[in-house]
């Protein structure tokens, strides 16, 4: 019976894959499939017939496996487990008497294993050397050292933006320069792994049954004086006592629950001290913008509103806008505050139509609320206050992210958008050409546009500039420079001098993809950074999966697609995005250490496809079925159904790692350590913490102690790293999700906290929650 099942099961195995290798062939792609095909039939017809022979053919079988294995791939462990995941298992069980004795033998024990056992002796011995060889080599990581600071450049002789205490956390970047650096050096390597939890809040603001699919917990809190501020995804501000956790005060706007909004989110708050007394309240306030398009100011003592601010402390950031519609924009960012002035941007739902909100930027006195200035992407001329009863450009480029400033050179550098529709532009106008997918930097008290710099031509991707741009001065042959550090969704790092928008680091052209869909066109040349991300072309063997069938599935994916590398155009045959919309970094950004002049990033690579479909009329749903119809492009000659390159066991088409830890030098863009980071003990059926590298959605953070701290990756952890490195030095289990940014203060007892919000991240499928855990040395 062995026999016939082993049999049954080779020529199953055989006929899938002589199906699928067929198709793959058809589409262009390997043989290997089909030959593997053969070797299978072959092996389970022999093995009917109850031949000998059926083990040398499966020897040869698992010996040319083995041989292409090593070809494609070399010894990479998580690439040639797929591709030996049934061949070796079936091969140890081919060897085992009971399949033997059936096959002719007359005796169990060493008879047994003799005559022609012995190529498949010799074939699974292969097999299992190769895969103890391959587990204890790392083939991916890059292992070096960052130089070391320099002596004649202490940390108290570096510009950091401003004034604020080094114990503190001010803004969601520390402080406006957004570098997520602390200048505190009680935690170092040699003490981290000694961190233990000193407090656990729980915020009680848990996810509602109508809240959107991407409702997120990603808050950078703030440490201000002896109190900790947050806000939370349905924008509930709370005071907590840092030293303790317990909470002061909660402000709740009554945001109303909505069915047209994309994200629901709250990445922080913003603060502002006046330095001239207005009154018992509101010395210091909070600047919390709304899931409803409000921008609130709080007493941050108290937890009140500033009725002085705005209409009784409220600004309806809706004033002026086109094509009004409830849930179709909000800021899910905090807004700078400078200059006296409290500047914020807004999210415009991606993709639902070519009439949308605009994009426009807006600057209020923080005091009053009165509006100071817009720029508006569609009119960047016309900086002063629009008149009553006007309205801005419709479907801008908007700046969903964070923005960074300058006060000392007067700039505000404001990270930008697409127009929408995404994935097809044939309708931008000459502006949002300028400014898509671009950095400006804009004049803080007049809102005039001083510079530009465009990190993606005609964007056809969502490669929108993700995060906030870190500001760090960096030594060069001609001097210091002021720089600006700016990472992308496609991967590059660009290091330009802030003054100007000019590179620090070389920026070339590089000539990109052609063919875009009709109505359409691609630009013939797309920028590229010395400090890049950028993944390779993917090919054939980068494929990966679980099994060779579902690997094999993944092949007829890949070749079934438009690819052509990084900027392939979308297409209506579908298109491979590769990095893919989610990014090789988001809106976590990057951690910047001004002493070292290094920066701190988290490189992810996850491809989507893009798949274009002909609209027929401006009613009919194409890729969706309720409100706020995501993906449709009303309006546009196509929808667009986006969706993650995976095996159709849902996991990832491409073979890990798929995210990583890295360490590089600003002043010559050499990245001198790359580490995999994190595990699957989340993401898989089976909690096993495998460091295969997994995607992280936050930001890093950095201190003067030589210490990084991270706890944005798909499993539920907080960890330290050395910044020298890269290499893991602690990690401490999280209850849920930790898609956010960590903070570190020092308490009024002297202690350097660590603080984490772990709450989950709905797209991504992580665990929900509402904690927020600070960590500290044993006192």
């Amino acid at each position: 019976m062995a026999v016939i099942i082993s049999a049954i099961l080779c020529i199953i195995i055989g006929l899938a894959l002589a199906v699928g290798g067929w198709k793959v062939i058809d589409l262009g792609g390997t043989w290997y499939f089909a030959v593997l095909a053969v070797g299978f039939l072959l092996t389970g017809v022999l093995l009917l017939a109850k031949r000998r022979s059926a083990l040398w053919v499966y020897a040869l079988v698992m010996l040319g496996a083995l041989g292409w294995a090593i070809y494609e791939v070399g010894f990479d462990w998580w690439q040639l487990a797929p591709r030996g995941s049934i061949i070796a298992p079936l091969g140890l069980w081919l060897l085992t008497p009971w399949i033997a004795q059936r096959l002719g033998w007359q005796h169990f024990g060493a008879r047994a294993w003799g005559g022609s056992a012995i190529p498949l002796m010799i074939a699974v011995a292969l097999w299992g050397a190769t895969a103890l060889h391959a587990i204890t080599t790392d083939s991916h990581d890059i292992k070096g050292m960052l130089p070391q600071p320099l002596a004649a450049a202490p940390a108290a002789q570096v510009n950091t933006a401003d004034n604020v205490p080094e114990g503190e956390w001010h803004a969601y970047g520390r402080t406006q320069h957004g570098t997520r650096y602390s200048p505190l050096a009680q935690i170092t390597p040699s003490n981290v792994d000694r961190l233990e939890e000193v407090w656990h809040y729980h915020t009680g603001d848990l996810r509602r049954p109508d809240d959107p699919n991407e409702t997120t917990y990603e808050v950078t809190p703030l440490k201000i004086d002896d109190s900790l501020y947050i806000c939370t995804p349905h924008n509930f501000v709370i005071a907590l006592d840092a030293e303790t956790g317990q909470e002061r005060w909660r402000f709740d706007p009554q945001v109303p629950d909505s069915t047209n909004r994309q994200h629901l989110t709250c990445r922080g708050l913003s603060y502002h001290v006046s330095e001239t007394p207005i009154g018992e309240s509101c010395q210091q306030r909070l600047f919390m913008p709304t899931a409803d398009a409000r921008l609130i100011a709080l007493d941050a003592k108290t937890g009140q509103v500033c009725p002085a601010f705005g209409n009784n402390g409220t600004v309806n950031l809706w004033a002026n806008m086109p094509h009004v519609k409830e849930g179709f924009y909000y800021s899910t960012s905090p807004p700078v505050v400078a200059n006296d002035l409290v500047i914020i941007g807004g999210a415009v739902n991606d993709n639902v139509s070519i009439n949308e909100p605009s994009g426009v930027i807006r600057a209020y006195d923080v005091l009053t609320g009165e509006l100071k200035w817009n720029w508006d992407p569609g009119n960047p001329e016309q900086t002063e206050p629009i008149a009553e009863g006007e309205t801005y450009s419709e479907s801008t480029p908007n700046s969903w992210s964070i923005s960074s400033a300058d006060e000392e050179l007067g700039l505000i550098y404001v990270p930008l958008g697409n127009q929408v529709p995404d994935q097809w532009g044939g309708n931008r106008s000459e502006n949002s050409e300028r400014f898509s997918s671009s950095i400006v930097a804009l004049d803080l008290d007049t809102g005039e546009l001083r510079w530009v710099f465009q990190t993606v031509h005609h964007d056809l991707w969502d490669m929108d500039v993700p995060a906030q741009p870190s500001l760090v001065d960096i030594d060069t042959e001609n001097g210091p420079v002021p720089a600006l550090v700016a990472p992308t969704k496609q991967g590059d790092i660009y290091v330009l001098d802030r003054r100007t928008g000019k590179p620090i680091l070389p920026v070339r052209e590089v000539p990109a993809p052609q063919g875009a869909a009709e109505g359409d066109w691609a630009a013939p040349t797309q920028p590229a950074s010395a400090l890049s991300y950028e993944p390779p072309i993917l090919q054939g063997k980068d494929l990966w999966g679980a099994t060779f069938i579902d690997q094999m599935m993944c092949h007829i994916q890949f070749h079934s697609l438009r690819y052509e590398g990084r900027y392939t155009p979308p297409s209506t045959q579908g298109s491979l995005i590769h990095p893919g919309n989610f990014g090789v970094f988001n809106w976590g950004g990057v951690a910047v250490d001004p002493v070292r002049q290094m920066v701190f990033s988290t490189p992810a690579y996850l491809p989507f496809t893009s798949t274009l479909i002909p609209r027929e009329n401006d009613q009919d749903t194409y890729v969706s079925n309720k409100e706020p119809y995501l993906n449709e492009n009303f309006g546009a000659p196509f929808a667009v159904e986006l969706k993650a390159f995976v095996s159709p066991i849902g996991l990832p088409c491409i073979a890990p790692p798929w995210g990583y830890v890295a360490g590089a030098d600003l002043r010559t863009g050499k990245t001198h350590w790359m580490r995999k980071n994190g595990t699957v003990r989340d993401r898989a059926p089976i909690p096993l913490p495998f460091k295969m590298g997994v995607p992280s959605l936050g930001g890093p953070m950095l201190t003067a102690g030589g210490v990084a701290f991270l706890s944005g990756t798909l499993d539920y952890y907080l960890r330290a790293y050395d910044v020298t490195t890269g290499k893991q030095l602690g990690e401490w289990r999280l209850p849920a999700g930790g898609q956010s940014t960590p903070i570190t203060y020092l308490s009024r007892s002297g202690r350097q906290m660590v603080v984490v919000v772990a709450g989950g991240h709905g797209s991504l499928g992580t665990k929900a929650g509402d904690s927020v855990i600070a960590y500290a040395l044993p006192q």
